[in-house]
């Protein structure tokens, strides 16, 4: 049974919607942010990034810092730029491209929901990382960046949202990125409804924002040993059919060959799988074959099967197959968090430019993955194991400040 709450957002005024909603920060090159933020008087990066530029700065990540950011939405709101919904809503977001189209539920999840395994987890957390969320939800109290979170298909759920995508949108525009956005709020009777066939979903599965989502959960037992019974219980995800997410691999590329000359490394591999050249580059086709470049030569590297345990939840994922029969014995990666010698590329990056990294000296080898399912993950996820490191590229990604969820609402 998952519990889904209503919340007063607070978010752009109508006409400025399109300014204000952004990417996250860390995904603009510093000249694009830069632009931005001296351009555009409205844009959330000003509060994000309170003091970019500034010479006398405050220590990331401190609450000082955390202190400015809040700040910097009380100025937003005292400008009119965010207003804050009168009634509680859950909220119907759309985001298009030529290529696809995502809508989805914004609403707060519960944290009792995390804490009891409704749910569900196929990552592991960063204790700092997480203690720093945990801070700045302290000091800022706010959600501006929803987790994105998946659910079973279900026929009166979809029965409703097309019933409200007929109708006006509040939000409707486009951004450079040739993404179009619109947002609706759902009205009282629908809310409730759809509140009610939430609580027939046995379980959720976070897509994306682990960090988040347990940074949210900690500030609210937080809250609870303080006494304060009502406060960060819930925290802002953004609900997709499970059917609906578009799945990436991460690629693997790594800067040595653990004092190798390329024709041993490649000889130690067929020990794993048969290895054949390519003719044509190209992205592995199937479950358990891995593209490898290197030396300006592409292979196909089809896994033995003896070293596949299909009954195992992970033991049977080629992210996991990769760094158990590869990467740690034949190229000394022994921790993929930690390594400096290994980077991940998402898997939505252009083949060719993955390759031009290692044809320019950037690194010596390129292993390519097919992608996984949203199934495996579920399975990985109910028997409460953890995914790989960067086993998975999920979309859609959300831009943040298009509904802000205040925790102590």
């Amino acid at each position: 049974m998952a519990i889904l709450h209503p919340f007063r957002a607070i978010r752009p005024v109508r006409d400025k919607v399109h300014l204000v909603a952004t990417r996250p920060y860390y995904s603009y090159k510093n000249n694009v942010l830069k632009a931005k933020i001296e351009d555009n008087p409205y844009t959330l990066l000003h509060i994000i990034n309170p003091e970019f530029n500034k010479t006398l700065r405050t220590r990331a990540n401190s609450p000082e810092r955390f202190e400015l950011v809040k700040k910097g939405y009380e100025s937003f709101q005292a400008k009119g730029i965010l207003i804050q919904d009168a009634e509680p809503h859950l909220y119907l977001y759309r985001q298009s491209s030529a290529e696809r189209s995502y809508t989805g539920i914004i609403g707060g999840a519960d944290a009792e929901d995390y804490l009891n395994d409704v749910i569900k987890k196929h990552e592991a957390t960063l204790t700092a990382r997480e203690a720093v969320f945990t801070e700045y939800l302290e000091v800022v109290g706010l959600n501006a960046e929803p987790v994105l979170m998946s659910y079973e298909g279900n026929e009166r759920i979809d029965a409703i949202i097309a019933s409200i995508l007929i109708e006006r949108p509040e939000y409707e525009f486009s951004t450079t990125d040739l993404i179009k956005h619109e947002l609706w709020l759902i009205d009282p009777v629908k809310t409730e409804v759809l509140v009610r066939c939430f609580e027939q979903i046995p379980a959720t599965y976070i897509a994306d924002g682990h960090h988040r989502s347990a940074s949210s959960v900690a500030y609210y037992l937080q809250q609870q040993a303080k006494g304060n019974l009502h406060k960060g219980r819930k925290f802002l995800c953004y609900y997709v059919q499970e059917e609906d997410l578009k799945i990436l691999e991460f690629q693997r590329l790594v800067k040595h060959l653990n004092g190798q000359t390329s024709e041993t490394f490649l000889k130690q591999m067929e020990q794993w799988g048969t290895l054949t050249e390519m003719r044509t580059p190209r992205k592995p086709q199937k479950k358990h074959e891995i593209t490898v470049f290197i030396d300006q030569k592409c292979f196909s590297l089809i896994l033995n099967e003896s070293l596949i345990q299909k009954d195992h939840p992970t033991l049977c994922l080629d992210a996991e197959l990769l760094t158990q029969w590869i990467l740690q014995p034949l190229l000394n990666i022994q921790d993929l968090k930690t390594s400096q010698d290994i980077s991940f590329i998402p898997g939505n990056t252009p083949f060719n430019e993955v390759l031009n990294q290692v044809n320019d000296g950037s690194y010596a080898v390129a292993f390519f993955l097919y992608p996984i399912t949203m199934q495996e993950v579920k399975r990985v996820a109910d028997h409460g194991m953890y995914m790989p490191p960067k086993s998975t590229w999920v979309e859609p990604k959300l831009r943040s400040g298009l509904t802000i969820m205040d925790l102590n609402d």
